[in-house]
């Protein structure tokens, strides 16, 4: 069995909903307290033992790159001040032991797409996918939950919560039978349903442990909602086969895509940071 060593971070979206904030900066480096979305995702990762990062990033994104790199005079200022708490901090913004790659979805052609544009560096192995905007307050983290239960099954993972009904259009939505506490075997999947249309309220939100087999199938799935290639698409023509696990995470998801979210985040790791009542 190969382990899940790689984690791919689609971060080539345009976070419109932030303008004017993101008009020159990434909406994944906006900070909730201290740090940018982007590395709570990237720390999930390394504490669930990915060991290479791979972006998917478009243009305007290059303080990311930025941000895990080394910053020698910054590092040599802090040292030589004796600022030694400023310095860890600034050392801690790269885990040890990772790598980073960095590649271009050339078109914004959806989430399918661009998970499809790291094929060449995923290559035959397994691997996580983790999407920043979703902010996910939870010990063991949501990825090591979910490469836990790929560890057991073997399938494509997804993590699931439930969310009001009005909101289904929002979300990928499954239908699933339970297995135990934790995890559902998923026998539906659709993209943004209409309430009425919808099989449930279980919604997919942004972690998924995903088999190299997904890009074969991305490549030859159709165009789909809003003429992009759909990743909820892909994952489908696995449900068929009974290969995708549903995984009910333990923890507390804060959608940092929405600026209600986003506000209800830096509260709360406010509050855990002692700096809100």
């Amino acid at each position: 069995m190969k382990r899940v060593r790689k984690a791919v971070f689609p971060v080539a979206g345009l976070g419109t909903r932030f303008l004017p904030a993101t008009k020159a900066m990434p909406k994944e480096m906006l900070p909730v307290v201290d740090k940018p979305l982007i590395q709570y995702a990237v720390e999930e990762a390394a504490a669930a033992g990915i060991e290479q990062m791979i972006f998917v990033t478009g243009r305007t994104k290059r303080a990311i790159e930025d941000h895990f790199d080394r910053a020698p005079e910054l590092e040599q200022l802090l040292a030589a001040g004796s600022k030694h708490e400023l310095y860890d901090a600034l050392m801690s913004a790269t885990p040890k032991g990772v790598s980073f790659v960095y590649l271009r979805q050339p078109e914004p052609l959806g989430l399918g797409h661009a998970v499809l544009c790291a094929e060449a560096v995923v290559g035959d192995e397994p691997f996580a996918v983790i999407l920043a905007d979703d902010l996910i307050d939870a010990e063991p983290g949501c990825t090591t939950q979910l490469v836990q239960s790929y560890e057991r099954t073997q399938a494509f993972v997804i993590a699931v919560e439930n969310v009001p009904l009005e909101d289904t259009s929002k979300y990928g939505i499954v239908a699933a039978v339970p297995m135990n506490p934790h995890e559902e075997r998923v026998t539906a999947i659709v993209e943004k349903p209409q309430p009425e249309e919808a099989p449930s309220t279980l919604a997919v939100v942004g972690r998924y442990v995903l088999r190299p087999e997904i890009f074969i199938d991305l490549a030859a799935i159709e165009r789909g909602r809003g003429g992009e290639i759909q990743l909820t698409d892909a994952i489908a023509r696995r449900v068929a086969r009974g290969e995708v696990i549903a995984r009910r995470f333990n923890g507390i998801r804060y959608d940092c895509g929405s600026k209600h979210g986003f506000m209800a985040a830096n509260i709360a790791f406010g509050r855990k940071a002692g700096l809100v009542e």
